[in-house]
């Protein structure tokens, strides 16, 4: 009778003990600045919120500064202003990306690289270079103190329709010709093949068009005067001069205005896995 061998769990050695320690204590380093806003949103009139070594924990915690902001500034209009343009700036540049990245990537015509590398080089031209031809184009367009402004910059990306390109590239081939032989048009196979087989793709860039269009300041600075049509953004700007540098306050504001995104990517991240695309492909 054999006797098989036992092979027991090595224990970890200082050397990676020491590079978890090490990670940790740069992600607690990165962390610091989000847990110290916290921290000073709960603090009272009474703590001093700039003392060193600094103090997290709040000796009387309370909700006050929140209550103020929310009841002296309207930031329920501002919330809704930025979930509005969050969602249309997502909703838009997923349908707009992914309508482009799908010829780029599946179908064969004439021009086809040199159109895909004019887009891709885009992504070197800063924001700030087009910023006054976009704003005039805005104006021009009757789009000033409008939402529809606010998305009109974010409509597409060039990186959104590289991401796309590269995940359509991936599907396997055999499920486009299988759509195909059951009649199914070009629209139909993006609609009902490609985008399912790409959905981690398409979250992926859905939080980053999702954050880069809650936390954007600048344009909506340019493009915006009339206060009814702020994002969080200005609403927190605005914190600095209403309450004469009340950091708790500004906190505060700051605090309600980032809590949406984390939120947004505890919901969406369970969704950023691979999907099966070749479980209906036949060895």
């Amino acid at each position: 009778m054999s006797k098989e061998k036992i092979i027991y769990p090595k224990t970890p050695s200082w050397k990676y003990i020491g590079i978890y320690a090490g990670l940790g204590a740069l992600a607690l380093l990165m962390l610091f600045p989000l847990l110290w806003l916290i921290s000073t949103s709960l603090k009272s009139p009474t703590e001093n919120i700039f003392q060193f070594p600094p103090q997290l924990l709040p000796n009387q915690p309370t909700l006050e500064n929140f209550f103020t902001v929310w009841q002296t500034i309207p930031f329920a209009q501002y919330l809704f202003n930025s979930t509005l343009v969050s969602s249309l700036t997502v909703s838009l540049n997923l349908l707009f990306c992914s309508l482009a990245a799908y010829p780029l990537a599946r179908l064969d015509f004439r021009g086809k690289d040199i159109i895909f590398a004019s887009i891709i080089s885009t992504i070197m031209i800063p924001f700030q270079i087009v910023m006054i031809p976009l704003y005039i184009l805005t104006v021009q367009l009757g789009l000033r103190n409008t939402y529809l402004g606010i998305i009109f910059p974010s409509l597409a990306s060039a990186f959104g329709i590289f991401l796309l390109r590269q995940a359509f590239q991936g599907v396997p081939k055999e499920l486009e010709e299988a759509a195909r032989i059951d009649g199914c048009t070009e629209l139909g196979i993006w609609w009902h093949v490609m985008l399912p087989a790409i959905r981690p793709a398409l979250i992926t860039l859905a939080i980053f068009v999702f954050i880069g269009s809650w936390s954007d300041f600048l344009w909506p600075l340019i493009i915006l005067d009339k206060p009814e049509y702020y994002t969080l953004p200005l609403g927190v700007a605005t914190l600095a001069s209403a309450f004469s540098l009340d950091w708790r306050l500004i906190a505060a504001g700051s605090v309600i205005s980032i809590a949406p995104i984390i939120i947004f990517f505890l919901f969406v991240q369970r969704y950023i896995v691979p999907t099966e695309t070749g479980s209906g492909v036949k060895g």
